[in-house]
């Protein structure tokens, strides 16, 4: 399985960027989609998600100001990140969970912004 993702870069605080993440090599159903972010010296955090019958989850520090959503290609998803903070600054990682062969994760993009 392959993640292609997309996106990601410099904002300055209260600006927005768009994510996207395509999955190939998919052999089975895809459970859910979704973006992770691990900011320099804290853990992996889930950001959010979207499951196979379209419903959603968020982070609470997210909440209001990011939305996911499926892209029209197959397996892609696409993250809408507006209103940002400094504080989401972080290594952004598209996840796909994959039915009978459980999480993939891409390779990570950088999002960064400054104040």
């Amino acid at each position: 399985v392959q993640l292609q993702a997309s996106g990601g870069g410099l904002v300055q605080a209260g600006g927005s960027l768009r994510l996207s993440c395509a999955a190939s090599g998919i052999n089975f159903n895809v459970r859910a989609m979704g973006w992770h972010r691990q900011a320099p010296g804290k853990q992996r955090e889930l950001v959010a998600i979207i499951r196979r019958d379209g419903t959603t989850d968020y982070s609470e520090a997210v909440k209001g100001r990011f939305t996911i959503s499926r892209d029209n290609a197959p397996y892609s998803a696409a993250l809408q990140m507006n209103s940002l903070k400094p504080e989401d600054t972080a290594i952004y990682y598209c996840l796909v969970e994959e039915l009978f062969r459980g999480a993939h994760w891409g390779q990570g993009t950088l999002v960064t912004v400054s104040s």
